[in-house]
Parts: C-alpha cells; structure tokens; sequence
C-alpha cells in the first residue's frame, strides 16, 4: 500500500517488534527517523543490524530501553551505543547471517529496506545491497519499502514484487556515498607489494578503503583478473572499463563481477545501475568457503588492528572495546587458502597514526581473534610481505618482526628472544 509520509510507512511497527535494517548505503533513513520519532508510542522494540549508514537516532541514550540494538557488525553511527553499553554484539562470520536469519535465531518481524522504483512488471530492487538483507525479506512478516528513484536497478537476487510490501513511500533522496580519499606512502607501498603477489587470471576479494584502493590502483598492467568478493567500490572501474577486470577465467560466473554489497561514489551507482557484468547475490553464497575456493588464484585482501607475533589477527576489536565486527574475512580467508594457486593476505600499516606498533607482542588485553594464526598466510605491511604459512612460532616471529616499523623491531626482537628462545 502506497503512502505519502515516512511516519505512515512504519504506523505498523508495534512494541516488541523485531526490526531489521537494509545495510550499508542502502539503509533507509527516512524511515529509521520516522521510526524514531515514534518512540513515545513504543518499547522493548529490537533493532537487528549489520553496518549501516547514515545517523542512527535510535541509538541515542534517551531511548535506551525502546530501542534494544543488536549489531553484527559494527558502523560508526553505533560506536559510542555499544562503548557505553546500550548495545549488543553478536560475533558471528558474515556468511552465516542470512542462515541465522533464515533458522530464526536472529529474528525478523519487520524489515525496512530502501529499493528502486518498480519496473513494468512490478520488480523492484533492492539495489546496492543484498547481502543479508535479502533472508531479512525472505523471513520479514512485515517489509515496509523506501522507494527511491535514485537507487540502481542491479541484477541477481535483489528483485522484490510490490505485492511483498504491506506499505511504501517514495522519497528521492542522494544514497550514501563515500568518495575515495588519497593515498598515504605507507598505504601506496602495500599497495605495490600486494600488486606484486597478484597474478594473471587470479580472482580478487577486497573490501572498501585505502588498501583496496592502493592495491588496485597497481593493477592497470595485469591481464583477465575476476571479482568474487563481499563488496566493492569505485576502485574497480577503471579496469572493468580497460578489459583488466574481465572475469573470463572465473570458474563460477564467468564474464561477470559477483558481490554482495558496494558503497561508493555516484559514478559507482551509475555504472551498476542494470549492468549485466554486475551480479549482486545474497551473502550466504558469496561467501560460503564451498564456492570460494573453487575460483581459480583466489586472492583475498583483508585488514587488521593488531597482529602479534604468532600471526594471531584481531580486526573487531581495540582492546576490549568492540569497534567492528568479524564480518567475511574469516570466509574470505579460508576460502583462499584452500583455492588452488590461493593467496589469503592481511594487510595493514606497521603502525598507528600515533606510532604505536600494529606487529605487536601479544593482542591487547580482551582483544578477538578474529583469524587464527592457524589461518593466516601472509601478512603485508609498507616494509614488506611476510610469508607465515608453514613457520614455527619463531619463523614467524622472525618474520613479522621484518616487516614491522623500524622503531620497534628492536623492542619486537627483545620480546621475540624471551618468548621463543
């Protein structure tokens, strides 16, 4: 049923409602504001998310027991709720969502999702992200849609009929954007490094973010790579446009980039937008480890907070404060390692902004582990690659203390020698 207000859209959301929200750039804001605003009316409603974009009203402490949060994966509109303890994580491997959601473990009474405009046949879309917010519509009592002109149509298993929406409302408003930002040295350098391992026909997994971003700007002399990852951004453009990115070798979706989710410019909404080369699927595929390891030289590209010594990785958390989540580098990572001709790479800079090392002695004190140093193969940084796979505890040691920061290989090396001598 078609409305003309956000707050008529979710007039339906009654207390102890389970509610999911359409991720990343795709999140529904006009409709998780009139949600908000209607918080006098209700309580005890839980909020399932993954990383979501844009402000997150219900998460301001006024309406801390309205809104119970409940996040997978953890963005920033959500940071100061979670540090301050008004809301809740849920480790879990992104890949695994979508079953959760499908078993009923995560419930999902009502889902709000942000879609394109119907075509002649009644087929929306749910655009830039399928991800796990497809099993949330699958499983949704209740699907209530912002339409929005401005949301690409994309192929795969994104289209949703208007005859599942109980109401919807059209709001034609920019999506979420994020613009590239320029490179440090340090990220330039890993970048290169990262280059270097990549080879011809080899298939990619890289997220969003300055590494990413350096790796594939290195790649503009390499031949007939393929796409199979989570999520991409702006970055692969260019080499679609030069034949680089052509997908021919992949053994699964050949001639064709596979994701799950994209956040980017305008340019990227653009070019998405009913492009046959681009096949956005549902989460629980793209990432399943089965189907991972059959494309051919699956090189995986991930990052980190903190390594220590033994190639233990943490990547959710600082310390005992949650900052992100697990989300599909586990998936990433092992279904790398087991592709023929594979390569699973973390790679981070050897230290903060502040200086303080990343290669450290031990994770801090309550840190994840996120990938174990069972898991982990090589380990980039702006002073090199550091080969991990088969190492004793002290090879590996060694070998991070290679390419950790300068100023502190010495202190590394001390550590290193009481632990493992």
């Amino acid at each position: 049923m078609k409305v003309k207000t956000a707050l008529e859209a979710v007039s339906d959301i009654k207390s102890g409602d389970n509610i999911f929200l359409h991720t990343a750039a795709a999140t529904p804001v006009a409709l998780v504001e009139a949600m908000t605003a209607r918080a006098p009316e209700l309580n005890n409603v839980s909020i399932y998310q993954m990383h979501t974009e844009g402000n997150a009203p219900y998460a301001e402490a006024q309406y801390e027991g309205t809104f119970n949060i409940y996040s997978m994966f953890i963005g920033a509109n959500v940071r100061k709720a979670h540090k301050e303890g008004r809301a809740s994580f849920i480790p879990c491997f992104l890949s695994e969502v979508p079953t959760m959601i499908r078993a009923g473990i995560i419930p999902v009474d009502v889902a709000l999702v942000q879609v394109s405009p119907p075509d002649a046949h009644g087929y929306c879309s749910l655009g830039v992200s399928i991800d796990t917010s497809k099993a949330a519509v699958d499983v949704a009592k209740t699907v209530i849609a912002q339409i929005n002109p401005q949301m690409p149509r994309t192929h795969g298993d994104g289209l949703i009929h208007m005859s599942k929406f109980a109401k919807c409302v059209e709001i034609d408003t920019p999506l979420h954007e994020h613009a590239p930002h320029p490179l440090t040295p340090e990220e330039s350098k890993i970048g290169e490094f990262i280059a270097g391992m990549i080879e011809d026909r080899a298939t990619l997994q890289l997220g969003i973010g300055a590494i990413p971003d350096a790796v594939l700007s290195c790649l503009g002399n390499h031949k007939d790579l393929g796409v199979h990852t989570e999520m991409f951004s702006d970055g692969v453009i260019p080499l679609i446009e030069s034949g680089v990115i052509n997908n021919k070798y992949k053994t699964k979706h050949k001639d064709v980039l596979v994701s799950g989710f994209m956040i980017g410019s305008r340019k990227l909404y653009d070019f998405v937008d009913d492009n046959p080369m681009i096949r956005m699927l549902d989460i629980q595929y793209v990432n399943d480890t089965a189907v991972i390891r059959r494309m051919p030289k699956m090189t995986s590209i991930n990052s980190a907070i903190e390594v220590d010594l033994t190639g233990q990785v943490c990547a959710d958390s600082i310390g005992k404060t949650m900052y992100s989540g697990v989300g599909g580098q586990m998936d990433f990572i092992r279904g790398a390692s087991l592709s023929e001709g594979g390569k699973p790479i973390i790679a981070l800079p050897s230290a903060t902004k502040r200086g303080e090392t990343k290669i450290v002695p031990t994770l801090k004190p309550g840190a994840g582990v996120v990938t174990t140093r069972a898991h982990v193969h090589y380990v980039v940084t702006e002073h090199g690659i550091a080969d991990l796979y088969g190492k004793s505890l002290k090879e590996r040691a060694k070998a991070l203390i290679n390419v950790a920061h300068p100023d502190h290989q010495e202190a590394l090396e001390k550590e290193a020698f009481e632990r493992f001598h």
